[in-house]
């Protein structure tokens, strides 16, 4: 039976724990020079309504590294433009590709190809969650810290896709998660209520950057604006100045916590560059992390 990877709700512990030990595996495997023949003879098609450096590049060198054939599609350049119907596009896919990685402003849309299609489909991101790269950073986590369960994981910003995407995977594995967003700016309710459903007061939504950060083991951030609202940038500023990741507020944090952002980074925003390029920051291997988790995802999905 074909397994997607739509959010991080639709994972178990033992999904969860089969992801970080593969990627874990890969990344040693390629350290020693090991190539990977996993994906011979696989097509992986990745067709991206938004812009992206690392999803993409990292998506693409995985299939491969793997032996794997990449095909990138502009959504632009396919009929969908032209509003064909997502379920005929769906079908003419699934005869050609081994799986596909959709980068979409809708997470419906992603939903309707996962329903129609029978090979694995995969959430390179929508406007509301980022799955894999919340996989890749909690690979980075277990690097750094040992492992996830037990944890205090603070989210300082936006209550965005990314945010979701932590909030889906608090409710799954072990770890407290403090997220602190501006009024106006919180999580979606529904994602809330329906991981708190699970995790209880394991999940805690405030306003006060200070209480989230407290005796943090982990700090996460992200841009002030997503892509698709450039146009609020300026109006923005206002509400997030409180919110930015520098050295104060890192001081709060338990003096062994690592500080995470998902890239691009805006500089004196929402992290100052002597915090991103600090001894904390892990940024750089949490980045180069996504290349590895993106190889057992593709690598699970389509061969098992």
């Amino acid at each position: 039976m074909k397994k997607d990877i739509l959010t991080l709700s639709h994972l178990d512990l033992d999904d969860f724990d089969q992801l970080f030990t593969r990627a874990a595996e890969l990344k040693d495997r390629r350290k020693k020079g090991i190539i990977e023949k996993s994906l011979i003879g696989r097509t992986v098609g990745l067709i991206f309504q938004k812009p992206s450096t690392r999803t993409r590049v990292s998506f693409e060198a995985a299939t491969a590294q793997l032996g794997g054939t990449p095909l990138f599609i502009q959504a632009g350049d396919t009929q969908l433009s032209r509003n064909e119907p997502i379920a005929d596009t769906a079908r003419v896919l699934e005869r050609y590709l081994d799986a596909l990685v959709l980068r979409t402003y809708s997470q419906a849309m992603q939903e309707e190809f996962a329903r129609i299609a029978s090979i694995p489909i995969v959430n390179a991101l929508t406007d509301l969650y980022h799955p894999c790269q919340v996989l890749s950073d909690l690979m980075t986590v277990i690097e750094f810290k040992g492992g996830y369960e037990g944890l205090n994981i603070a989210w300082i910003g936006d209550g965005n896709n990314m945010a979701h995407s932590w909030i889906n995977a608090a409710a799954v594995l072990g770890f407290s998660l403090t997220l602190a967003c501006p009024e106006g700016y919180m999580p979606d309710p529904a994602v809330l209520s329906d991981a708190k459903a699970m995790a209880g007061d394991r999940i805690i939504v405030t306003t006060d950057p200070h209480e989230a950060v407290a005796g943090a083991d982990v700090i996460n951030t992200d841009v002030w604006a997503s892509m698709g609202q450039e146009d609020q940038s300026e109006s923005r500023r206002q509400f997030f100045a409180p919110y930015q990741v520098n050295r104060e507020l890192l001081s709060e944090a338990a003096a062994d916590a690592i500080v995470m952002h998902c890239l691009p980074a805006h500089r004196g925003e929402e992290i100052t560059a002597d915090v991103l390029e600090g001894e904390q920051s892990v940024v750089w291997d949490q980045t180069e992390n996504k290349l590895h988790m993106h190889k057992a995802i593709l690598e699970i999905l389509i061969v098992g």
